[in-house]
């Protein structure tokens, strides 16, 4: 129920970083559920603190740095910078708090009772005791370096997300106290296992039990664990850079030793040493959080990928879509008609690796266009362009540098590509490229064929088997032709603006959208539904909000962040909105206008709803004509709207609710089962 103080609200928006806040919340739900198998609530206990490792990083780091400079515009959902940063520090440790609550009275109980034990040095008997001791000077002694902090020595330098430890030490003879730390070596295994799964004992605890030996002929007195997350955002001032390869490399360097964003400590530290931590990291009590048990949660990722399939989801191998069968011709196959591809239902390897593999070795291709966003470190893909290259195609690749987080493995990717002969480009300059294109040109009976790769997800095998995105294969010649013309503004100083069906960002995307949104308004009992990962532009919200006033029935599938305030009397009463969570993260942007009594227009994309991808980035949205792919983006949205076991329900306070179950749909089953069932019919056929 709306409530009148939500009716009359006069702040349309709700707060972006306070509604990431609300996905994090939401992945922390599915370590809670019961249905979920063991290892895969120990894995997405690990995912919340990696969702708010990233907050830190870049979020909360550009709000840090108003506040530092004095910045009081409440342009933020109504509240000042200062106000939000209070707002995100409360949030945050809540789910901390509850994140570790959830892990240690529910997941590691669980965890006990299959044999797998999570152990504190006290709680350990002398035979374990003397094992685990073997290990740490066998195998953890010989790489630990203890600094000390003196007059000689400064505060050393504190890596970003590593795990150290506080020490203090005190000479018997003076009594001198003395600091020091012990960075947790990030190359060993977080947790030191027993021998026949016994039990799993962390490497600080490890470490910390062995200080005498690190430290002999002093008293430790003092042993506390710290984490820090550091500002890892950049700007690169690409118009000042003659070489941008360059500057990118410089700039991650500077990135390492960004300010301190977080300092994580244990709950009952010692004020002493917290306070030498903060003032020697130059942090004020915002930066601080205090945690109950375990830091650095993250690295349960270790004891989720344990060998016990049967507390992991059982294995789904992705079927071979329909079409694909033998010893297929991609090419012959594409001719007769689009093809699209549901990942991680469909596999990836056996159509959209396996088209770029037929084209890098079909005598009859003369070139290879692609974009590289994002790409797994063994990619099948790029060895395909790099195969390619040396058979003596023209090929192309132009490799997205500024993929945040991604950034060395791309330049890697990049130089490996440039030494096998391929033309490696960066794109434009002060925009980074987001679209997911593959153009192969092919001789075909005296004349050139364009054949065309869409996608909303990266090309990327490892993300593609829990990803869920969609791809759509076309040798449609407009589209051709369009991806060709924007190969060439990427490569080249072409100005081209518009495309003949090619919707592209910066220059035309969110004007189309919202000139999509405004002419549904326009008709009768309009209908629009909408599938992405994020909304947040306000241009397209007010078109929204718009289409509502009209009449216009409103769908929208946002997984991560939503801005949109739904349910508010004569603002938004006819948009819902929902976000779905379980075993696949959903990634695919579908758009969808109209009703079946007058047809439906239907458009797949890279970009979400969001400023940096509608003004800071090269996007592409392409129109789905063929009727067979209509019907499966179709089945898509119809499931997604359908599920009442994974999706939760935006409400106009910006909270969650799950919806009840009355119609006993979990959309990833359910595709899981039309994959196999599909498959299953071309088998009998």
């Amino acid at each position: 129920m709306v409530t009148e103080e939500a009716a009359h609200t006069s702040e349309p928006f709700l707060i972006r970083e306070l509604s990431l806040l609300e996905f994090v919340r939401r992945v922390l739900a599915q370590a809670e559920r019961e249905r979920t198998p063991l290892l895969e609530r120990v894995r997405y206990v690990a995912i919340v603190s990696e969702l708010i490792d990233e907050i830190y990083q870049v979020r909360v780091a550009g709000l840090d740095e108003q506040v530092e400079a004095g910045f009081e515009s409440r342009s933020r959902g109504g509240v000042t910078a200062p106000e939000l940063l209070d707002r995100i520090r409360s949030v945050v440790s809540e789910i901390c708090e509850y994140q570790s609550a959830v892990f240690r009275e529910e997941i590691q109980p669980a965890l006990e009772r299959v044999g797998v034990r999570i152990l504190l040095w006290d709680g350990l008997d002398e035979t374990d005791r003397e094992y685990l001791s073997g290990v740490f000077h066998e195998q953890v002694y010989p790489v630990l370096t203890p600094l000390a902090v003196d007059p000689a020595h400064p505060f050393p330098y504190i890596s970003n997300l590593s795990m150290n430890l506080a020490i203090m030490v005190r000479e018997p003879e003076t009594g001198i106290q003395r600091f020091a730390r012990v960075k947790v070596p990030p190359i060993l295994p977080r947790f030191i296992e027993l021998p026949e799964r016994r039990g799993f004992v962390p490497l600080e605890q490890l470490i910390s039990a062995h200080l005498d030996e690190l430290f002999p002929g002093m008293d430790v007195t003092e042993c506390h664990p710290f984490r820090l997350t550091r500002n890892t955002d950049y700007q690169i001032a690409e118009f000042e850079t003659s070489d941008l390869l360059e500057a990118l490399k410089s700039e991650l360097g500077r990135r390492r030793r960004g300010q301190v964003m977080r300092l994580e400590v244990e709950r009952d530290i010692d004020p002493d040493v917290l306070n030498l931590l903060m003032r020697e990291l130059e942090i004020k009590d915002r930066h601080v959080y205090r945690i109950s048990g375990l830091l650095g949660l993250g690295s349960l990722t270790t004891l989720a990928d344990m060998d016990l399939p049967e507390h992991r989801w059982k294995p789904f191998p992705p079927v071979v879509p329909a079409r694909i069968s033998g010893n297929h011709d991609f090419f012959r196959m594409i001719s007769k008609g689009d093809l699209l591809v549901h990942h991680p239902y469909e596999s990836f390897a056996a159509s959209t690796a396996e088209f770029v593999h037929q084209a890098a070795h079909d005598p009859h291709v003369l070139g290879i266009k692609q974009t590289l966003y994002r790409t797994s470190p063994d990619s099948a893909i790029a060895r395909s362009l790099i195969t390619a290259a040396e058979l003596g195609k023209q090929v192309v690749a132009l490799v997205e540098l500024k993929a945040r987080f991604d950034e060395q493995r791309n330049i890697e990717r990049a130089q490996a590509l440039e030494e096998a002969g391929v033309h490696v480009v960066y794109g434009l300059v002060g925009l980074k490229t987001h679209a997911k294109l593959c153009l192969v040109v092919r001789q075909e009976d005296g004349k050139l064929a364009r054949y065309v790769h869409t996608a909303t997800g990266n090309y990327n095998e490892r993300t593609a088997r829990i990803y869920e995105d969609v791809g759509m294969f076309t040798k449609d010649s407009d589209i051709g032709a369009d991806v060709s013309d924007l190969f060439n503004q990427l490569t080249g100083y072409s100005k081209q603006k518009s495309y003949r069906k090619l919707v592209v960002a910066p220059a035309e995307l969110r004007s189309h959208i919202v000139e999509l949104i405004l002419r549904e308004a326009e008709q009768e009992e309009g209908h629009i539904v909408a599938k992405l990962n994020g909304l947040v532009d306000k241009e397209t919200i007010m078109a929204l909000y718009e289409a509502s006033r009209a009449g216009t029935r409103v769908d929208l599938i946002v997984r991560g962040v939503c801005c949109l305030r739904p349910g508010i009397p004569g603002m938004s009463e006819n948009i819902t909105v929902r976000s779905i969570v379980g075993r696949f993260l959903e990634h695919s942007r579908i758009f969808r206008f109209g009703r079946p009594e007058r047809g439906f227009r239907y458009y797949i994309g890279s970009a979400d709803l969001m400023p940096r991808n509608l003004d800071r980035r090269v996007e592409a949205m392409f129109p789905v004509e063929d009727r067979e792919a209509q019907r499966r983006l179709e089945e898509i949205l119809d499931l997604c709207r359908a599920d009442d076991h994974l999706a939760w329900e935006l409400q106009h306070d910006g909270s969650y609710i799950r919806r009840g179950y009355t119609n006993d749909v979990d959309v990833h089953q359910a595709l899981m089962d039309a994959a196999l069932h599909r498959s299953r019919s071309l088998r009998k056929r």
